[in-house]
C-alpha cells in the first residue's frame, strides 16, 4: 500500500499502476509532432458505478488523444481502510490498462479521502486540466444547455479535439450531487457531465 499523504485539507494515496509503455506511431507532419509532444491533462472522476464507467469510456473515445495523460480520481470514505484502498486500487489499475489499450494514453491515479465534489474541485485546481469529466444517471427531464453559454470555455477544447457534442444534464438528479457541485465550483476547467446510458436519446453517445 502506498504511503498515506496528508495536508490540512485532505488525505490521499497515490496508486502505483502497472508498468505500461505506450507505442506512439511516428507522426507524418511536424504539426502533429508538436501537438503530441505537448499533450493535455484530463481529469476523470471515478467510482464503482456504471455511470462512472460510461463517462470514462466516453472520454477515451471522444476526448483523449495521443500524448494526453488522464488523471483518475476516486473519492472514498477512508484511505486508511485496507479493504477500501485495495478495492479501489484494483478498479483504477483495470481502467489504466483499458486506457492504454483503447486510446494509447498514460494514466495517473489517486485515491482521496473526503466529499467527492470538493475533492474533484481541489484536484482540478491542483492539476489545471483541459477538462473534468464526470458521470451521472441523467434520469428524469434532461435539459440541454444553450451552447452559447459554454462557448467561451468549450470552443478551444472542442476544436482542439474535434469534438462537437451538445452537453446535457439532469436537473432532477444533479441537485445536491457531486456533479452539480463541480459544475458550480470548478473554476479552472470545463466540467463535462456525461449522462448515463439510461438517459436514452438524450445521452451524449
Amino acid at each position: 500500500m502506498e504511503v498515506l499523504q496528508e495536508d490540512e485539507e485532505y488525505n490521499w494515496r497515490e496508486v502505483r499502476l502497472p508498468s505500461m509503455t505506450r507505442v506512439e506511431p511516428e507522426p507524418e507532419l511536424e504539426r502533429e509532432k508538436g501537438e503530441r509532444r505537448r499533450g493535455r491533462d484530463i481529469l476523470i472522476a471515478i467510482d464503482h458505478g456504471p455511470n462512472s464507467k460510461h463517462a470514462f469510456d466516453w472520454a477515451l473515445i471522444h476526448l483523449c488523444r495521443l500524448a494526453d495523460t488522464i488523471h483518475l480520481v476516486h473519492a472514498v470514505s477512508s484511505v486508511q481502510n485496507t479493504v477500501v484502498y485495495e478495492t479501489s486500487q484494483q478498479l483504477l489499475e483495470k481502467l489504466a490498462v483499458e486506457a492504454l489499450q483503447v486510446a494509447m494514453v498514460s494514466t495517473v491515479a489517486r485515491i482521496v479521502e473526503g466529499d467527492a465534489g470538493k475533492i474533484i474541485c481541489k484536484e482540478a485546481a491542483r492539476l489545471k486540466p483541459a477538462a473534468v469529466v464526470m458521470g451521472t444517471r441523467g434520469r428524469g427531464l434532461v435539459q440541454r444547455f444553450f451552447f452559447f453559454f459554454f462557448a467561451p470555455l468549450l470552443l478551444p477544447l472542442i476544436f482542439s479535439t474535434c469534438v462537437f457534442s451538445c452537453l446535457s444534464f439532469s436537473c432532477s438528479f444533479l441537485q445536491g450531487s457531486a456533479s452539480e457541485y463541480c459544475f458550480h465550483h470548478c473554476k479552472v476547467a470545463p466540467v463535462i457531465i456525461v449522462p448515463g446510458k439510461e438517459a436514452g436519446d438524450e445521452s451524449l453517445i
